[in-house]
């Protein structure tokens, strides 16, 4: 099976989760500086979650480059790892619109946190399909960021609740560690080609 409709699929829901978010953004009630105050938290929520979507977005083009057909397996992975991602618009506006409080705060984390071992399975299905020799898990290696992240997303959830905004420390620190695109599976096309 060609790879271009679970490619096309994924970029259409990407999108569609973009523009939910950006609908949650409410326009103030007023027009001085004042009025956007209490919009303050809503729109930090927004943007971390825009660079979240981004940052999967952004991987799953790579990932995808890596796979030379596609499975059932791989589209019921990748399925999972939708569903996941569509929940960020939900958990994005439950925290912002309750400034971070402690229970919103550890259900983004959640939600950050399942699309995050979500999309091991997907990465799973790709290197089953191209077999021992697999361009991917060549080029993952030892996967070191795709093993810390789950910790820091457990470690912010934990945190929500001491401390709400420490959480969002490690919700923000994971984002900046995935901020730099990866270069693993570019280099390993790279050199397959040669």
């Amino acid at each position: 099976m060609n790879k271009s409709r679970l490619e096309a699929f994924s970029d259409g829901v990407i999108a569609i989760i973009i523009t939910i978010m950006v609908l949650e953004l409410k326009v103030p009630h007023g027009a001085g500086l004042d009025a956007l105050r209490p919009l303050l938290p809503v729109f930090l929520s927004y943007v971390l979650s825009f660079v979240y979507v981004g940052i999967y977005w952004s991987n799953h083009h790579h990932l995808l480059h890596t796979a030379t057909r596609v499975t059932g397996g791989m589209l019921w992975a990748n399925l999972h790892f939708m569903f996941w991602l569509s929940l960020f618009p939900w958990a994005t506006a439950w925290m912002g619109e309750n400034d971070f409080a402690a229970m919103p705060s550890a259900v983004y984390g959640i939600v950050l946190l399942m699309a995050a071992l979500a999309w091991r399975p997907l990465q799973a299905q790709i290197i089953r399909t191209q077999g021992s020799q697999s361009l991917l898990k060549r080029a993952l290696g030892s996967d070191l960021k795709g093993r810390l992240s789950p910790l820091m997303y457990l470690a912010g959830i934990g945190a929500s609740f001491i401390r709400p905004g420490l959480a969002l420390v490690f919700y923000v620190g994971v984002a900046l560690v995935w901020l730099v695109p990866d270069t693993r599976i570019e280099r390993a096309l790279e050199s397959e080609h040669k």
